[in-house]
């Protein structure tokens, strides 16, 4: 009977801490939801001080006085290079996660079921090009695009994007929970490698499949460098590069442009959730 209290008290002093450090979160949310919904004089009078254009000290209304649809409007209605942009990110989104799809899945099912020389040579340069940031291999990825003659396309980006390490490496301790007396049963019903990966490897090992998936799209929607080092020409930019060309006199309309951009993303993450999670979980499973 004293325990009890105890547990809940220290579930409630949880609750409390994550709640509060969830505040950090939520409350950049909040001030580009808010700050989309402000005219630009109410934006100039609370962050003027900050850009120089004023005196005093800059503050952030909870609620804005005077909400206004105005930068949402403009960002819909009078700004057709957004809608360009957006189409440009879906067009190198798209096609770099279905090929990590293709490419991945096949090579992550060889890696973890498969008996092939040097196994683990090739698991660990798969972790090493896992953990290689982008800035190290940017110079020999420009060297091979500017060999292959695709510099300044889409394929600039979607290429190294489709052949990515991490999405192997999840997709591989996906299909390392599937249970080995599955694949010994069905080799001896005599089904072939690729039958054994498509009738068995595939539906169990759906949970890591589309944890990949989702943290490949969340990855390529918010690529920076990799647009700005393989892309000249502005029209084919996509939204990542749009948002930091947006001027401090458009503060509004920036806002609403990256809470439209924020969307997607959102989705994506909210319907894939649930697969993180089991991802996550199967990472963990042993036979």
């Amino acid at each position: 009977m004293t325990k009890r209290p105890a547990v809940s008290a220290n579930k409630l002093l949880i609750a409390v801490c994550l709640s509060a450090l969830s505040l950090f979160v939520w409350w950049a949310v909040w001030f580009m939801a808010s700050g989309s919904l402000m005219s630009l004089e109410e934006l100039n009078y609370t962050l003027g001080p900050v850009f120089g254009s004023a005196e005093g000290y800059a503050y952030w209304p909870i609620i804005p006085s005077w909400p206004t649809l105005q930068p949402i409007a403009e960002l819909l209605l009078d700004t057709p290079v957004f809608f360009a942009m957006y189409w440009n990110s879906f067009k190198l989104v798209i096609p770099s996660v279905a090929g990590q799809l293709i490419i991945g899945a096949p090579a992550a099912w060889a890696l973890s079921r498969l008996k092939l020389k040097r196994k683990k040579l090739l698991t660990a340069v798969y972790i090493i090009l896992m953990l290689m940031p982008f800035q190290v291999a940017m110079v020999p990825n420009y060297l091979v695009i500017s060999k292959l003659g695709i510099m300044d396309t889409i394929w600039a980006i979607i290429l190294p994007f489709a052949f990515s390490a991490f999405p192997v490496f999840i997709m591989m301790k996906g299909f390392d929970s599937v249970p080995a007396s599955l694949i010994e049963a069905a080799a001896i019903d005599g089904a072939s490698h690729f039958r054994i990966f498509v009738s068995i490897g595939l539906p169990l090992g759906l949970p890591g499949i589309l944890s990949a998936l989702v943290l490949g799209f969340l990855e390529c929607w918010n690529a920076i460098e990799q647009p700005m080092a393989f892309l000249n020409d502005s029209s084919k930019w996509p939204l990542s590069l749009y948002l930091p060309q947006i001027v401090a006199e458009k503060l509004g309309l920036a806002m609403a442009s990256s809470l439209m951009v924020l969307v997607p993303a959102v989705l994506v993450f909210l319907f894939g959730q649930k697969h993180l999670e089991l991802g996550i979980q199967a990472t963990g499973v042993k036979e």
